[in-house]
C-alpha cells in the first residue's frame, strides 16, 4: 500500500458514522482506516495469482476506478448448464397458456394447425379450451410452485448434501416432470380433456419440486468459481491504478449467466412455439427434455474442474438462534421502550466474544459470522419489495400472449412475441456491461445495486404503461370493441393493430431485469453468509412466488373488458414498489463497501480447507 497517500479524513469520519437499522439502530462494523491498511493481502487463488496483491486504503476507494476481474473459467460450463436448463423450462412453459386456453384447432389431433382447413397468418394452435382465466391461473401457479420449492433445494444443499449433488438430484426429478408433460400431449391423451389436465397438473408439480432445487444451488455455484473475496489494487499496462472489485466480478459473471439464460429461453421458445404451431404439442415438451439431459452430462464431466463448497450441517438452527439471542430483549409492543432500545447494538451481546466463557456448546463460530448473518438478513429485507416488480414482469408470461392474439400477427405465432424480451436481454447486457456502467464508474456515478435496483422497478412500470395503452387502442379499434378474445374466439376477427406494436413493452422489461433481476442475484451472492448462500438466493426467488399468489387476485382482471385495469394496476404497484424500495433502504445503501468487506469468518474458511485438503 502506498503509505504517502494521505487519508480522507471526510471520507473516514463517513464510515464510521455509518449506521443501520433492522429492528434496532445498532451500530455497523466499518470498513475503516485501520482495518483496510492493516487487513491481510486477499488469498492470491484467483485472477493475476502470481501478483502481490494490496489492500486499498480509504482513499483509494473513494478516488480510483472500480474494475471487474476475469471469470473463471469453470463458470463457463456451468453458464452453460444453466442455458440448457432455462431452454427446457421455458421451451416447455411457453407453450403453456395456448395449451390450455385455447380449443384444438379444426382437423388437428395434436393441436397443431392443419394445412388448408386453420389460417396460418393468424390461426392459433390450442388443445384443452379452458380459457384465458384458466390458462392465468395455472401459469402463475406454476410459477408459484417453481419459487416456492427453491427454499427446500436450498435447506438440503446448504445443510446436508451440497449444491452440487443437490444440482443433480433435482435435474432428475425434472427430468421426470418433462416426461409426463409429453404424455399430457400425446393426441390419444388430449382427446380426453379431463385426462391431459389432471397428466399435466402432476407433470407441473413434479417439474417445479426439480426446478426449485436446482435453481436455488446454480447461481451460488457459479459465482463461488470466483475465488477472491475482497478488493485488491492492480496496476494496469497504461500506469492506471485500479481496484479489483470482486463486487464488480460478481456482477459482470451474473450478467453473463443472464445472458445464458435468455439465449436458452429464446432458442427454446422460439423452436418450441413452432413445434406447436406445425407439429403438436407434444414435440413442444419432448424437445426440451432432449436438451435437459445435457445438463447432468456437462456437471458429471466438468465435476472436477469446480470449486464446491461442503454442507455447513445445522446451520440454520445456530443461525435461528443467533437471531433470537440477538433480538432478546427488543421483543415489545412498547414504542417508547422501543425507541429507548435503538442506540443499542443488540448484534454484540449474541457474538462469541460477549459471551466468553459463559457461550454456549452451540456457538461454535465466531464473531465475523454473526456479522455475515446479519448481513444475510438485511439482505433478505431488501427483497422484500420484489413480489411488486415480479408481478409486473410476470404479464410477459400469459395476459400479454394472450392480447398478442388478439392483434394482427401477420404469420407469426401469437406467443414467438415475447421472445422480444430475451432478444433485448441478449442485445443490452454488453452494453450495458461494457459501456453504460465503465462509463458510469469513469464519471464517479456510484450506481450501487441499490440504485440499480430502484430503477429496475421504475422501468418496469413505464412497460405496463405502455401495455394498458396496448390494451386500451385494441378495445377502441376492435371489431367487437371491449371484447377482443370473443371476437377472436367466436368470430375469428382481430384489432387491426400490428402486434409488433408490444416490441416497446418487452424492451423495457428487458432493461429492467437488467437493472433489477441480475442486481438480485448479485446482492444475494454477495450479501450472505458463505455457508448459507443458497437459503439467501432461495428467499430471493421466493419473492417470485408472492408475486404469482399476488396475481391470483388480479385473475379477476384477466378478461375482457378489464384487462386495461389490469396492466394500469400493475404500472401503479410497481411505481410505488420502487418508491417504497428506495425509502426504506437508501441508508442501507451508504453501507455498500463496509458490508461487502466485512472480515472472512473462519467458521466458513475452516469448512472451504477442509474440503479443499480431501480432494487433494
Amino acid at each position: 500500500m502506498d503509505a504517502t497517500n494521505p487519508v480522507d479524513v471526510a471520507e473516514i469520519a463517513r464510515s464510521k458514522a455509518i449506521s443501520h437499522e433492522i429492528g434496532t439502530n445498532e451500530k455497523v462494523p466499518v470498513v475503516n482506516e485501520l482495518t483496510i491498511d492493516n487487513a491481510p493481502a486477499p488469498p492470491s487463488h484467483g485472477e493475476d495469482s502470481s501478483l502481490d496483491k494490496v489492500a486499498p486504503s480509504l482513499e483509494d476507494m473513494a478516488t480510483l476506478r472500480r474494475v471487474a476481474g476475469k471469470l473463471p473459467i469453470a463458470a463457463y460450463s456451468v453458464a452453460f448448464v444453466e442455458l440448457c436448463e432455462r431452454f427446457s423450462y421455458y421451451g416447455a412453459t411457453i407453450v403453456f397458456v395456448n395449451f390450455l386456453q385455447r380449443p384444438l384447432p379444426e382437423g388437428s389431433t395434436t393441436g397443431a394447425l392443419v394445412a388448408g382447413v386453420s389460417d396460418f397468418s393468424n390461426g392459433t394452435p390450442g388443445a384443452l379450451g379452458m380459457g384465458q382465466q384458466a390458462s392465468t391461473g395455472l401459469t402463475l401457479f406454476n410459477s408459484f410452485w417453481s419459487y416456492v420449492m427453491p427454499l427446500f433445494g436450498a435447506m438440503v444443499a446448504d445443510q446436508y448434501w451440497g449444491r452440487y449433488r443437490t444440482i443433480m438430484s433435482s435435474i432428475g426429478c425434472a427430468l421426470l416432470g418433462h416426461i409426463i408433460l409429453v404424455i399430457s400431449a400425446i393426441p390419444k391423451v388430449i382427446a380426453n380433456p379431463q385426462g391431459s389436465i389432471a397428466c399435466f397438473s402432476i407433470g407441473l408439480i413434479i417439474m417445479g419440486v426439480g426446478t426449485g432445487g436446482f435453481k436455488s444451488n446454480i447461481s451460488p455455484l457459479i459465482a463461488e468459481q470466483c475465488r477472491d473475496d475482497h478488493p485488491y489494487i492492480k496496476t494496469l499496462p497504461s500506469g492506471e491504478r485500479v481496484i479489483v472489485d470482486p463486487s464488480a466480478t460478481v456482477s459482470r459473471i451474473y450478467m453473463y449467466f443472464y445472458m445464458m439464460i435468455n439465449i436458452g429461453s429464446l432458442v427454446g421458445q422460439i423452436a418450441m412455439v413452432y413445434a406447436e404451431r406445425y407439429v403438436g404439442f407434444w414435440l413442444s415438451y419432448l424437445l426440451p427434455t432432449a436438451m435437459f439431459c445435457l445438463c447432468p452430462i456437462v456437471l458429471l464431466l466438468c465435476k472436477k474442474q469446480y470449486h464446491l463448497s461442503p454442507p455447513a450441517g445445522s446451520i440454520y438452527p445456530k443461525a435461528f438462534r443467533v437471531w433470537k439471542l440477538a433480538m432478546k430483549g427488543h421483543w415489545t409492543l412498547n414504542p417508547v421502550r422501543w425507541f429507548k432500545s435503538s442506540d443499542t447494538d443488540m448484534w454484540a451481546k449474541a457474538k462469541p466474544s460477549a459471551l466468553g466463557a459463559n457461550k454456549p456448546a452451540w456457538m461454535d463460530f465466531d464473531d465475523a459470522w454473526v456479522d455475515e448473518v446479519r448481513r444475510g438478513l438485511l439482505a433478505c429485507r431488501v427483497f422484500l419489495w420484489y413480489p411488486l416488480y415480479w408481478l409486473a414482469y410476470n404479464q410477459m408470461l400469459n395476459n400479454l400472449t394472450s392480447q398478442a392474439a388478439t392483434m394482427k400477427l401477420g404469420g407469426v405465432p401469437n406467443d414467438i412475441i415475447n421472445n422480444l424480451n430475451p432478444i433485448a436481454l441478449i442485445i443490452f447486457i454488453p452494453v450495458f456491461d461494457q459501456l453504460v456502467y465503465p462509463g458510469l464508474r469513469k464519471m464517479g456515478i456510484n450506481f450501487s445495486p441499490l440504485k440499480r435496483i430502484t430503477a429496475g422497478f421504475l422501468v418496469a412500470s413505464l412497460s405496463m404503461v405502455v401495455a394498458a395503452v396496448t390494451q386500451a387502442y385494441i378495445y377502441k379499434l376492435g371489431p367487437c370493441g371491449n371484447q377482443a378474445n370473443y371476437c377472436l374466439e367466436e368470430k375469428g376477427q382481430y384489432t387491426n393493430i400490428s402486434v409488433w406494436i408490444q416490441a416497446l413493452t418487452y424492451i423495457m422489461g428487458g432493461i429492467s431485469e437488467i437493472f433489477a433481476s441480475i442486481t438480485s442475484l448479485e446482492y444475494a451472492y454477495t450479501k450472505a453468509p458463505k455457508n448459507m448462500r443458497s437459503i439467501v438466493q432461495a428467499v430471493a426467488l421466493l419473492m417470485n412466488a408472492f408475486s404469482s399468489a399476488l396475481g391470483q387476485a388480479f385473475v379477476g382482471l384477466s378478461v375482457d373488458p378489464l384487462l386495461t385495469w389490469n396492466y394500469t394496476l400493475v404500472a401503479i404497484l410497481a411505481f410505488l414498489g420502487g418508491v417504497g424500495f428506495w425509502a426504506t433502504n437508501y441508508k442501507l445503501d451508504l453501507q455498500e463497501d463496509s458490508l461487502n468487506m466485512l472480515p472472512n469468518s473462519e467458521f466458513t474458511a475452516r469448512e472451504v480447507l477442509d474440503e479443499d485438503l480431501e480432494r487433494k
